[in-house]
């Protein structure tokens, strides 16, 4: 069955692989886990699954494979002895457990026990001790018991049993999805430096315990918190028909921000010019020329442009094709300079990428940027990301 469960796996395009599937089972010999289909979830998403993004496909995978079951079968159950202790302090009274003591130990409990279960003829409503219903016995239905046993229940009240396969907590990281604020900041993370710099912050407790063990006395060490020392200038296009995409602009920036302690950003419209603005309340007073940007900001930093990059070819090809005031030179002059000093370039766009081969104006993009275009997916943006990070 778990060979056909593998299968399974392998048929939703979850890369995993016979080492791993070979881990899962020396776990499950070691008897690292229960019978319970909650343990072997945990395991064999734990053993199997070596990247978040896949989480939500392995759910649906699991869903598939184990509806209806609430055991694995083939695991010996084996309950320990302190297991059965502590069931029979939750069960037994005082003068039982005496009783017990005096009449042989462990061996008369198991013959109390099983005596309990042949005295109890039928249905029992409340309490702490048959087996019954709306209680606080260890063993029945529709009560609580902390560690208690579900016994002819149709469906979870307490949650302690709940079937997160089910929920699929992970459903937006798949990465065929559009992105969220959550998977955008696990995409960004690609790009990584870590470096310390500014004040010291943050207690550097390896030092403190050096210094203080070779001078007997307590001498505390600081150090700056780690960072992510990469630089990102981000150009957003804005208006027209990046409205529609909105939400999501906000979403990567709100995310960018988060991820990347030194982030510069500006906004242009539709293609880059010889200006660009902060402020869209004020794009027409306070503007930045495109000049100015490329000498302020070193060629070290790493360029994201956001665009659906749809627009009249003419926009970017020929002076005067802007739509909002005459350019002196093309916007494909533009992109090229910015492009020769920022040489870790992308373009991510938000328009699914089957339908770029039917506007020209985002083939002609694609060009400019020597095919550094990427859709604004969990996987594409990764992509990217693995670009700007070499």
């Amino acid at each position: 069955m778990l060979i056909d469960f593998f299968l399974k796996l392998k048929s939703h395009r979850l890369p995993v692989s016979i080492k791993e599937y070979l881990v899962l089972l020396e776990g499950m010999s070691k008897g690292v886990i229960s019978t319970s289909i909650d343990d072997f979830y945990y395991l064999s998403r734990t053993t199997l699954v070596k990247d978040e993004q896949n989480f939500d496909k392995f759910d649906r995978a699991f869903s598939e494979f184990w509806n209806g079951v609430e055991t694995i079968p083939g695991i010996e159950a084996q309950i320990p002895l302190e297991w059965l202790l502590k069931q029979a302090e939750l069960t037994l009274s005082a003068e039982e457990k005496k009783l017990i003591e005096s009449l042989g130990g462990w061996d008369k409990l198991m013959e109390t026990l099983k005596k309990r279960l042949e005295e109890q003829k039928g249905r029992h409503q409340g309490g702490s001790k048959w087996i019954g219903t709306a209680g606080t016995s260890p063993f029945g239905a529709y009560g609580f018991n902390p560690e208690g046993i579900r016994i002819g229940q149709s469906a979870s009240r307490n949650r302690s049993a709940v079937k997160v396969w089910d929920q699929r907590e992970y459903q937006n990281l798949d990465d065929s999805v559009e992105l969220g604020t959550r998977n955008i900041k696990v995409a960004l993370r690609r790009l990584r430096k870590f470096a310390r710099d500014g004040s010291p912050e943050e207690l550097d407790l390896d030092n403190t315990i050096q210094h203080t063990a070779k001078k007997a006395y307590l001498d505390i060490h600081m150090r700056p918190e780690r960072h992510n020392a990469v630089k990102v200038l981000m150009l957003l296009d804005i208006g027209g028909s990046m409205d529609d995409h909105v939400k999501l602009a906000q979403e990567l920036f709100s995310a960018a921000k988060t991820e990347f302690k030194h982030l510069e950003f500006y906004y242009f419209h539709n293609c880059l010019y010889d200006f660009v603005w902060k402020d869209n309340r004020r794009r027409h007073s306070e503007r930045t020329r495109t000049f100015d940007l490329m000498h302020k900001y070193g060629h070290d930093y790493k360029l994201i442009f956001v665009g659906d990059a749809t627009m009249s070819p003419y926009e970017i090809l020929q002076p005067g094709g802007s739509v909002e005031y005459f350019n002196e030179e093309a916007g494909a002059m533009w992109m090229k300079r910015i492009t020769d000093i920022y040489s870790k370039a992308v373009w991510l766009n938000p328009e699914p990428e089957e339908i770029w081969g039917y506007r020209q104006s985002v083939q002609i993009m694609k060009e400019i940027m020597n095919g550094r275009m990427f859709p604004t997916t969990v996987d594409g943006l990764e992509r990217a990301m693995r670009l700007l990070a070499k």
